[in-house]
């Protein structure tokens, strides 16, 4: 009875002293204590369970989960420390089954990591419908913001319409909130609001950081997050230059979140495209951090794989593009038409391109037949075979008959010169769309084109076939009643005349005009010119050619010098270049010097005195001018030079 009073005092000591540790959260210690209680009592189940609240709290989640599985019988009372340790050990799905496994009724608590843990593994249904039974039966907590912020993350993935109804009813007054609302905005493609929520985020993230005397260096870290996700909705905006410097500006910090620099980057490569690849090389590698797969949703994950597939096109490197491609279709199997066309594309740029084709050919599904089918026409299209595009686009059974395949179709077989095959794409459209009645589609401008290229090639009655079913779904346009009119007047003129009593009566168009002032603007003397605007005329009235005025065009004298005299004859030389002028002198070169002519010493004014060449008789030999004077009257010259004697250097 004493051994069982003293062992029940040392207990009792050391439950005293792991509360006190525990409530300084000095866990180390406190674990010590807890394993000296289960020393003295190893079935004590209160000293097992602070035991791994200590571990949890040390962060030595594995050893925690270890020593839960080597005591199975304490499972049901630590439902929730079990589940927490494999959560924290990134394996959601085991901590899933922990808590479906629990045989009693699960707690607030446990509700809450469940939550938490479908938001993990992407149930964001489930999650949702967890946040709003929790919230709804627990009031005035202390961590009701922290709740409503995890409901409006998980809200920001659901592909419905509940997201809609629900955005104006969340609160705003932390700073998390407000940057899950913009998320959600973003979501439903409302960038401008999403805009202007992000920077109210901002504002109130950088107040509550001032209020805890934060550094500017950690209030840029924090703010980080917002930063690159405006940059998101400026990229979204067509804003790539701002996007570019936020992203730019926010991965030079010193981030810890590498979820954040790998969206970052991987929007930045998105911006260059096939520019600056070495940087986007860079961007791309820290995007493709191995981490990513318990810090990012699989949807951002795949989309960042794919770009890293196509980068690697760019920078053809073939083999690494088709080892990304084989790695997308292993975990994510809905994106293997992406990874075909890929594919395809890097077959092609090796000069692959029956491969290629018959890749694409061999990916075809129900559903993406379509897709897959204008992707070997535009390769055919590439590789300049208009005719074999043409082929595949007649071959896809009632698609071919959509207005943009269509419209494709006639502009391909006009652009070889077939018109008399698109006349027949045409005929075949109409047939189509006769016999099946196929609702829900605008065939308007359909049959207006058919008409009216029915009517240039002469075939009134195909167009008025058009014309007619436009008329079904446009009975008051009476533009398209005078089309048919002018249809039929061809070969049906008593539908013609029936039609046209349909239209605006002559006295109803000319009801409201004054004659008087039409014969008074028609006699007025002064008319102003304003530009020409062509008028569409009425099929029912067509223009005659012959009532076309023929404009008189003046012709006006050629404009004359200044100082022109009329009176006499021009210089025959005026066309000739200078050079070959007989009055040109070519100017003397001043870097080459003067030969100087004559004994040493002479003077220029006595060479002229000594030269007796100038006096000898050569009148027998002289000829007449044949040069005409020049436009002044006088022909043209030689001026001599004046002998000037060079000014001595003033500096010598």
């Amino acid at each position: 009875m004493a051994e069982k009073t003293a062992k029940e005092k040392t207990i009792a000591t050391h439950y005293a002293e792991l509360n006190r540790l525990s409530q300084n959260g000095e866990y180390e210690r406190a674990l010590k204590a807890a394993n000296k209680i289960l020393g003295v009592s190893p079935h004590e189940f209160d000293a097992f369970h602070c035991k791994i609240v200590c571990l949890i709290h040390l962060s030595k989640f594995d050893e925690a989960i270890s020593l839960m599985n080597k005591n199975p019988q304490y499972l049901q009372g630590l439902i929730f420390e079990k589940s927490y340790c494999y959560y924290r050990v990134n394996k959601p799905g085991d901590a899933l089954q922990v808590i479906e496994a629990s045989e009693q009724e699960l707690d607030f608590r446990v509700k809450e990591l469940k939550a938490q843990i479908l938001y993990r593994v992407e149930d964001f249904e489930s999650s949702v419908a967890i946040y709003h039974d929790v919230i709804k039966n627990i009031h005035n907590d202390d961590y009701e913001d922290e709740r409503y912020t995890n409901l409006s993350a998980a809200m920001v993935y659901l592909q419905n319409q509940q997201t809609d109804n629900v955005i104006e009813e969340f609160r705003e007054n932390t700073y998390e909130l407000c940057y899950n609302k913009a998320c959600m905005l973003i979501a439903n493609e409302n960038y401008v609001e999403a805009e202007k929520k992000l920077r109210q985020c901002e504002k109130l993230c950088r107040e509550v950081l001032e209020e805890d005397e934060a550094t500017d260096e950690e209030i840029d870290i924090e703010l980080a997050l917002i930063r690159i996700q405006l940059g998101f909705v400026y990229q979204k905006l067509g804003r790539l230059k701002e996007c570019q410097q936020l992203y730019t500006s926010n991965l030079k910090l010193k981030l810890d979140d590498i979820a954040l620099m790998a969206v970052a980057s991987n929007n930045i490569v998105c911006i260059n495209k096939d520019q600056n690849l070495f940087d986007s090389k860079k961007k791309m590698k820290i995007a493709m951090n191995d981490q990513l797969t318990f810090k990012l949703p699989s949807k951002q994950r795949k989309f960042i794989a794919l770009n890293n597939a196509i980068f690697n096109y760019y920078i053809n490197q073939s083999d690494q593009c088709e080892k990304a491609c084989k790695i997308i279709d292993s975990n994510w199997p809905e994106m293997h038409l992406q990874t075909v066309i890929l594919r395809a594309l890097n077959l092609i740029k090796s000069e692959k391109v029956k491969d290629a084709i018959e890749l694409l050919r061999s990916a075809k599904t129900k559903d993406d037949n379509l897709y897959i089918n204008l992707c070997i026409a535009q390769i055919h299209l590439i590789q300049g075979d208009r005719l074999e595009a043409c082929k595949v686009l007649e071959n896809l059974g009632e698609d071919s008959f959509k207005p943009g395949i269509v419209g494709a179709l006639t502009t391909l077989y006009l652009g070889i010169g077939q018109e008399e095959t698109a006349l027949k794409v045409f005929e075949n459209t109409v047939e189509f769309y006769k016999k099946n009645k196929v609702k829900g589609v605008d065939l308007s401008s359909l049959w207006r084109q058919a008409a009216e290229f029915h009517i240039r090639k002469g075939l009134p009655q195909v167009a008025a076939n058009s014309l007619e079913e436009l008329l079904k779904t446009n009975e008051d346009d009476k533009k398209l009643v005078a089309q048919l009119v002018v249809a039929y007047a061809q070969f049906d003129e008593p539908r013609a005349l029936k039609l046209s009593n349909e239209l605006i009566s002559v006295e109803e168009l000319a009801k409201d005009v004054d004659m008087e002032d039409i014969e008074a603007s028609a006699t007025a003397v002064n008319f102003k010119k304003s530009p020409a605007i062509k008028q569409e005329s009425l099929p029912s009235t067509p223009r005659d050619d012959s009532a076309k005025r023929t404009k008189k065009h003046k012709k006006h004298k050629g404009k004359l010098p200044k100082n022109c005299d009329l009176s006499i004859p021009p210089d025959p030389e005026r066309w000739l270049p200078k050079y070959e002028r007989s009055g040109y002198r070519r100017k003397r070169d001043r870097r080459t010097k003067e030969v100087i002519k004559g004994s040493q010493g002479t003077a220029s004014g006595q060479a002229e005195q000594y030269d007796f060449s100038k006096f000898v008789d050569d009148s027998s030999d002289t000829t007449g001018s044949t040069v005409e004077p020049s436009p002044r009257g006088k022909p043209p010259q030689h001026q001599q030079k004046k002998n000037v004697q060079k000014r001595k250097n003033k500096r010598r």
